[in-house]
C-alpha cells in the first residue's frame, strides 16, 4: 500500500515547527529503517515532556510516514490548532463519554488504510521519579492485536531537558539534544487468536512496554528499575499511608486526652 500523502496541513505545521526545533535542539535520531516503508504500523513512544509531541512527529515526518497522534477532543474545536488537528489528521480522544470508544476504531480504520498511529500508551507524562516509562495503558495493544500490524517501540530523550515535566519555563542553554530510538517491531505473535481479555492485553502491553524501556535504556545508558512505577499502585499506597498516618494523630490524641483526665 502506498505511503499516505503528507498534504498541506502537515507541510504547513512543518514549515511552521520545524525552524525552531532545528534551532532549540540538536538531533541524534537512530532507527529509522525499522520505520515501515508500506503499510500500517503503529508506533510506542515513551512521554516525559509537554514538548516531546512536538519533537518526535519531526523524527517521524522525516521517515516521510506521518504519524496521527490521539489527542484530547478539545483540541480539535476551536481556532488554528482546531483546524490544523483536524487538518493533519489527527484522532480526537472523548474521555468518560459515550463517544470513548471513537478513537479505539479511529485508529484500527487508520492502520487498515496504511496509515500510522503514534501511541503514548503510558496515557500522559511519565510520573517515575527518574522519568523512566510507567505502566502502559491498553489501547495500543488492543488495536495491535485487532489489526496484527507492526508495533515499533520508540524511546525518545532531551525534550524533558529542555522542558523537564510540569515546568513552566524551558532550559534554552546549553542546547539541548533530542535523541530518539527506533527499534525492531515488538513480537507479539503470541497473543494472536486469543481472546481479547483485560489479562491477555495487559500482557501484551508490558511486552511493549518493556520494548521501549530497553530503547530508553541504551539511549540513557542506564538500568531502569526492575518494576515500573505504577499510578494505580502508587494512588493505593499514598491512600493506605494517609490512612495510616491519620490513624496515628487520632490515637495520640486519643493518648492525651486520657492523659488529661487522669
Amino acid at each position: 500500500m502506498p505511503r499516505r500523502r503528507i498534504g498541506f496541513w502537515y507541510r504547513f505545521a512543518a514549515v511552521i515547527c520545524k525552524p525552531p526545533l532545528v534551532v532549540l535542539i540538536k538531533r541524534d535520531w537512530r532507527g529509522m529503517e525499522h520505520i515501515p516503508a508500506e503499510g500500517g504500523f503503529i508506533t510506542a513512544v515513551n512521554h516525559n515532556s509537554h514538548i516531546d509531541p512536538f519533537a518526535y512527529a519531526h523524527f517521524q515526518y522525516n521517515t516521510g510516514r506521518v504519524p496521527r497522534f490521539l489527542a484530547k477532543s478539545g483540541l480539535f474545536k476551536k481556532g488554528f490548532v482546531g483546524a490544523a488537528m483536524r487538518g493533519t489528521g489527527q484522532i480526537p480522544v472523548y474521555r468518560e463519554t459515550t463517544d470513548a470508544l471513537s478513537a479505539f476504531r479511529a485508529a484500527i480504520d487508520a492502520v487498515e488504510r496504511g496509515e500510522c498511529v503514534a501511541f503514548y500508551p503510558e496515557g500522559t507524562l511519565t510520573r517515575d521519579p527518574a522519568l523512566w516509562p510507567m505502566t502502559g495503558k491498553t489501547g495500543a495493544a488492543r488495536v495491535a492485536l485487532q489489526t496484527r500490524c507492526p508495533v515499533i517501540p520508540v524511546a525518545q530523550w532531551g525534550a524533558n531537558e529542555l522542558l523537564p515535566p510540569y515546568a513552566k519555563k524551558p532550559h534554552l542553554f546549553p542546547r539541548k539534544t533530542h535523541r530518539v530510538l527506533a527499534g525492531p517491531p515488538v513480537d507479539l505473535s503470541a497473543f494472536y487468536g486469543q481472546e481479547m481479555t483485560p489479562e491477555l492485553l495487559k500482557e501484551a502491553t508490558e511486552v511493549i512496554m518493556a520494548a521501549i524501556t530497553r530503547q530508553l535504556e541504551e539511549i540513557r545508558g542506564e538500568k531502569a528499575p526492575d518494576v515500573p512505577y505504577d499510578p494505580r499502585r502508587e494512588r493505593i499506597e499514598q491512600r493506605r499511608r494517609t490512612t495510616a498516618q491519620s490513624r496515628r494523630v487520632l490515637e495520640e490524641q486519643v493518648e492525651q486526652e486520657e492523659g488529661q483526665g487522669t
